[in-house]
Parts: structure tokens; C-alpha cells; sequence
């Protein structure tokens, strides 16, 4: 049976047939969907287990899974349930895994019993990340195993290996998605369920209690096991090599038959890309001198590498009688130094070429065309040869060229309309506006104000013309960051902006480092009621549980009461003037003060009604889209307003030689949300 997966839900197929049976995590994309995949399976089981017996819904209803408040306790979670026997699985996003890594560093030195498995997924580009960084270079720091997945059709049966390796050596292993396996559909072969273990019980042991000589001689033990690692995984089915003659298409022979002179490794989605360049290069019409037996000018090597540590002996195998190489991989260089190491190892003349040659670029995602293009530098070839479908098929016989397409408009990415941290971001910006004080020192203000933003949609503050987010470095460190912008200038007023789930993700310790120290910066608590950025995952209070059942609701506001902290006022972010209120009576207290703007994101309540402009009453003066950005408001002239209810003269002239503009409300994208309803003079927005 096939199944057309995305490669998270591959992920997650393949972690139930393995028999996992503790499932936590953190949303991070492009990690998210892994976890919600599992908790849909379980849901659906659970309200028909009775009637289902002994069917794999039973076995389905007994996985425990929770969104966890962070990456930290989730892995903890996870190892708890490890060092009881039970197969257990930790998802998150590349930049969740710094914040896991202070208990997945120690417990590999501890160990565990049954398998435990670390998805991270990462993300080149960025695309929806604050760092590139490579998890196979923590993989490799940690002295973990890493699994470095193609396709979702071999995440779906790598992860079964991923567990089964994590027994084997009793120790945590590292499973890592990037973006484009994760994120793309593929027909997966669903195979039948793995024969389950017994998960046992936990076993008191001094194994589980780290102290220094364990450590040291847990590290002494970990040392050889990569050894011994390094091996066993050039047997391993994900790690390959070939030797391919470019005289006949897609003639692979093995390694004696040729004597290839050069070659090309590939790790993680780029070995998928290099697969699809070389089939073309392998299946193109080549001039008849390169119809020769095959010999070392027209065939190469091809290793494919999805582990770390790196196949040695494969490697070795690998490098044997070549005269260059060309690695392709995405991020770090942590395949090329490998290959470089044995080079060096084991005194073999060859060159490597890769992100530290400069024949590939060093930052970025890959794709095919890059891919291509590098190749053909590589053998010499015509571009042609590795043209992509759509212009070979523009190519054939009898067929026209197809028509150049245009480059897409850039579309930066901006807060929805009605986004409740719009009338938030805006209320504080008139607040200090009119208290005289101006952002980051403005010319004819006395006082400069600061503001620190943090990890979520409300990270899209800094767009104009909000233009209310003067740092972002990570999650929970808006806080933390104005306190340090304080103590170097202490006449700043700071203000930190943080959303509900990141509060509770690690905004506590933050606010709890404030008050003992005597902090003073203002707070700002963005309450939409879910994680929206993610795609509108439960958090601690929201009063859900990952599974939609009811949960303890823990109350931000009493929270923050707890943690001594003086004076807190709420708000409606969608009344702009009680929330500007809210503000200016904050603005000249002393210490840590928290402003709570709470209000539903559209994804969780969508707002009644539509706002629309009186077309008599607008002058053009375009504040409503100065001030507020609101994707719904636009501008058009009057005169191709007709039938939109704004063809009537304009109420206020405009300057002289520019175009009569009025504004528009776009009623598909407006949610009634009535934010700019006061921001016009005019009183036109009803």
C-alpha cells in the first residue's frame, strides 16, 4: 500500500511502525508537523480503541505524547521514559536543539535503555530560522550518531534504523530532516508494523547518576564506539558507493570493474538533487567519441553518505585511485573534512573540492539547478546536457520554446490583518510618542526609547511602518536583552515584547532575572491565546493539551504576580485607546512593570463583521496604511475605484502633480477587527 506523504508525516508513520511509545516536542518549523502527525494517529485511535481490539489502534492509544513548555523538557521527558525501556522520540527545529543541549550533552555519557531518538530538523536557507547552523556538526561535538535522511521515503524507514542503532549502543541518536525532506510529498511504501519489545521497567541503577568518574569513563567507552561507529556504518544500507560509467546510461559497476579517475560525494537532500543531475547526464545523446568501453575518463565514483560519524572504510574505499572529488552538501563542510582527514589519513593525492574550495557555495539551501551547474563545471560539460525537464521538453523536436518566465514580486512577510500584536505594537508606539520620548533617540525627542523583540509572529513588528523591534536574538531573550540595554544606558526606556507561548517556552526566568536585580524595563506579554507562528499549537495557557483535551490552564497574569512583580495591567489590544492607556500609565513607574495585551489570533477567533471605507469622508491623507500596515488597507486612485463604492470626489485635495488616492479595504482579507477605526481623522473607516 502507498500512501502520498509529506516527509514530517513519513517521519511520524515511520516512528509508530518502529513502536515508539513517548512522544514530545517543542513546534519549531519545519519540525512541527512530526509530532502532530502522531498526535492525529493517536486521537483517531483513541476514540475508536474499544471497538477495535487488538488492531493497531490499540497499540496507538497507548503512546503518550505532549507538546512540552520547551526543547529542554521535552528531551527529559524523553529520557525518563528511555531509562525505563520505552522508545521515545523529541522533535524540534535546529535552534530548539541549543536549547536541549544542556541534558542531551550529559546523557550520552549516561545513557539509555531503550531507543531514543532526537528529531531535529534543519534549516538551510534560513527559511523560517534565526541560524543556519548544521546539526551534524552538533552531532559530531556531542559524540552522538546522526541520521541524515534523503527523501521522505527513506525518513520513513531510516528512523525504524535510528532506534534500532540507539539500543544497540544504549545511547541517544540525532535524526536530521532539513527543510525540503521534511516539507515535500512523496509516494511511501507503507510497510507492516515492526515486532514490538517489551519496554520493561525502570531498573535502579548508579548508571543513571552522573558523577565525574562516570563521566570519565562513559567518555573513554564513547570514544571507541565511534571507532567501531565508523565501521559498522560503511556496511550500513544508507551509506552507498558506486562506480557509474558515463558511457552507457545508468551503468553502475562494481567498484573493480572500472578504474575511475574521479568522483562525487553527496550527503542528506542533495544526494536526491545529485541523483536526479547525474540520471540526465547518464541518459543525454553524447558525442560519439564519448561511446568508448568504459575506462577511467568517461566513469566516476558516487558515495552517498547519511550518517555521522562518517564511513571511514567506505570512505577509504571510496578515495581509492581518484584524482579529485566534488562534494555536495548542504551547510557546514562536515562531509568534505572527512574525506580531506582521510586524504591526509592515509597519504592519498587527491583533490577535494567543495564549500571549502569555493566550488560550492558555503551558505544556502542547494537545489538542482545549483547542483547541475556544478557538476557539469566539475566533468566539463555542456549545461545543456543537464537541462531540467521543462526545457528539454521545450527542446524536443517540434516542440516551441516555452516563453521566459517573469521573476515573482517580492512579498515580505507581514502581521495579518487583524492581528491582535498589531493594535498592541501600535498602542505602545503612540503611547511613547506622546510622552516625548522617541525611538532610538529621534531628533526633537528627549528621551530614546528601545524596543526588544523575540521569537514568533510578533517578530514581523519590525516591518514598516510599525518599525517596533530594535533586537531579536533568540527565544525568550527580548527580556533579558533590555535589561542589559539598560544597565549600559540607564535613561533608555526599554521595553520587551514577548508572545504567551514564548513566555512560557523561556520568558520566566527572564522576568524572575529582573526583578531580583532590580530591572527597569517594561514588558509587554502578547497573549493571542495560542502559538500561532507555528501554526496554532496548545501551550500551558491555552487549556489544551496537544490532543484537544482539556488541560490545567496556567494564568500568565498570575504568573507574573507570583514572580513579584508589582505592577501589571491587562488589556484589549483591539480598543487602541484603553490599550495606549494601559501603556502611558506605565511609562513613568519605577522597576519591572508588565503590560498584558490579550486578544484572540484570527486563527483561534476570527472577528465579526467587516470594516469598509465612507467613500465621501476619506480625504486620501493615507494615515490609516502609514500607521498601521494592515494588509487589507490599500490605496487605489479614484478614478479605478469605480463600483467599489469610492468613485465619489475626493473630500480633500491632494498635492499637486500626484495621483487622487482613497483608501480601500479589501473585504476578503479585512476581519472587522476595528483597529484603524480610530487611526483615521477623517472618521471615514466605519
Amino acid at each position: 500500500m502507498k500512501k502520498l506523504l509529506m516527509g514530517n508525516e513519513a517521519i511520524a508513520l515511520g516512528a509508530i511502525r518502529a513502536g515508539v511509545r513517548v512522544v514530545s516536542g517543542y513546534p519549531g518549523t519545519p519540525s512541527t508537523e512530526i509530532l502532530e502527525t502522531i498526535a492525529k494517529e493517536v486521537s483517531a485511535a483513541r476514540k475508536g480503541a474499544l471497538e477495535e481490539g487488538s488492531s493497531p489502534a490499540e497499540k496507538l492509544s497507548r503512546i503518550y505524547i505532549e507538546w512540552s513548555v520547551n526543547e529542554k523538557a521535552a528531551l527529559e521527558l524523553a529520557a525518563g521514559a528511555a531509562m525505563s525501556g520505552a522508545r521515545s522520540l523529541v522533535t524540534m527545529k535546529q535552534v530548539g536543539l541549543n536549547v536541549a543541549s544542556d541534558p542531551l550533552m550529559s546523557l550520552n555519557y549516561v545513557g539509555v535503555k531503550g531507543g531514543l531518538v532526537v528529531a531535529v530538523a534543519d534549516d538551510p536557507g534560513p527559511i523560517s530560522s534565526q541560524t543556519e547552523q548544521d546539526t551534524r556538526r552538533f552531532g559530531k561535538f556531542a559524540k552522538l550518531m546522526v541520521f541524515d535522511p534523503a527523501s521522505p521515503a527513506e525518513a520513513y524507514t531510516m528512523i525504524a534504523d535510528a532506534f534500532d542503532w540507539s539500543e544497540k549502543y544504549g545511547r541517544p541518536v540525532i535524526f536530521r530532516p532539513t527543510t525540503r525532506v521534511c516539507h515535500s510529498y512523496a509516494s511511501v511504501e507503507i510497510l507492516p508494523d515492526l515486532p514490538q519489545k517489551d519496554i520493561g521497567v525502570f531498573e535502579k541503577s548508579q548508571r543513571w547518576v552522573i558523577f565525574p568518574g562516570l563521566a570519565y569513563r562513559s567518555h573513554i567507552q564513547i570514544e571507541k564506539d565511534l571507532i567501531q561507529l565508523g565501521d559498522e556504518f560503511s556496511a550500513y544500507s544508507g551509506n552507498k558507493l558506486s562506480v557509474i560509467s558515463g558511457a552507457s546510461p545508468n551503468a553502475i559497476h562494481p567498484p573493480c570493474a572500472v578504474s575511475p579517475r574521479r568522483g562525487i560525494a553527496a550527503g542528506g537532500v542533495s544526494r536526491a538533487y545529485t541523483h536526479e543531475v547525474l540520471a540526465k547526464l547518464d541518459t543525454q545523446p553524447k558525442p560519439k567519441a564519448e561511446f568508448s568501453p568504459p575506462d577511467s575518463n568517461t566513469a566516476y565514483k558516487l558515495l552517498e553518505v547519511s550518517t555521522v560519524p562518517f564511513p571511514s572504510k567506505l570512505g577509504k574505499e571510496f578515495l581509492a585511485g581518484l584524482d579529485e572529488v566534488l562534494v555536495i552538501e548542504e551547510l557546514d563542510p562536515v562531509i568534505e573534512d572527512e574525506l580531506i582527514r582521510l586524504c591526509g589519513l592515509h597519504h592519498l593525492n587527491v583533490k577535494i573540492r567543495g564549500k571549502l574550495s569555493g566550488d560550492m557555495p558555503n551558505a544556502g539551501e542547494n537545489t538542482v539547478a545549483l547542483i547541475a551547474e556544478k557538476i557539469n563545471n566539475f566533468f566539463g560539460i555542456p549545461s545543456s546536457v543537464t537541462n531540467s525537464p521543462t526545457e528539454a521538453s521545450a527542446e524536443a523536436p517540434g516542440r516551441s520554446s516555452a516563453p521566459d518566465i517573469p521573476a515573482l514580486p517580492v512579498r515580505p512577510p507581514v502581521l495579518c490583518a487583524g492581528c491582535p500584536h498589531r493594535g498592541s505594537f501600535f498602542a505602545v508606539k503612540e503611547a511613547v510618542r506622546k510622552s516625548g520620548a522617541g525611538k532610538n533617540g529621534q531628533q526633537g525627542f528627549p528621551r530614546k526609547a528601545v524596543f526588544s523583540g523575540d521569537i514568533g509572529c510578533y517578530t514581523l513588528g519590525n516591518a514598516m511602518p510599525l518599525d517596533m523591534t530594535d533586537t531579536c536574538l533568540c527565544m525568550g531573550a527580548g527580556i533579558t536583552v533590555a535589561q542589559g540595554i539598560n544597565r549600559a544606558e540607564p535613561d533608555t526606556l526599554n521595553f520587551a515584547f514577548i508572545g504567551d507561548s514564548t513566555f512560557f517556552h523561556t520568558g520566566i526566568p527572564g522576568i524572575v532575572n529582573a526583578v531580583y536585580n532590580q530591572a527597569k524595563i517594561i514588558v509587554v506579554i502578547l497573549d493571542n491565546y495560542t502559538t500561532a507562528m507555528t501554526g496554532s499549537q496548545p501551550h500551558p495557557g491555552t487549556g489544551k493539551s496537544v490532543l484537544g483535551s482539556p488541560a490545567e490552564k496556567i494564568s500568565i497574569y498570575d504568573v507574573v504576580k507570583a514572580l513579584g512583580v508589582k505592577d501589571i495591567v491587562r488589556a484589549n489590544p483591539f480598543d487602541i485607546k484603553v490599550a495606549e492607556d494601559a501603556v502611558t500609565q506605565m511609562l513613568d513607574k519605577k522597576g519591572v512593570r508588565v503590560i498584558l495585551f490579550e486578544g484572540p489570533c484570527i486563527a483561534v477567533e476570527a472577528g465579526s463583521g467587516k470594516c469598509s471605507i465612507t467613500a465621501a469622508q476619506c480625504t486620501g491623507c493615507r494615515i490609516c496604511v502609514k500607521k498601521l500596515g494592515c494588509p487589507a488597507i490599500s490605496l487605489v486612485p479614484t478614478e479605478t475605484a469605480s463600483g467599489s463604492g469610492l468613485s465619489e470626489p475626493v473630500a480633500g485635495a491632494s498635492d499637486a502633480g500626484r495621483p487622487k488616492l482613497r483608501a480601500l479595504i479589501d473585504p476578503v482579507l479585512c476581519t472587522g477587527c476595528g483597529i484603524c477605526k480610530p487611526v483615521c481623522p477623517a472618521g471615514a473607516i466605519q
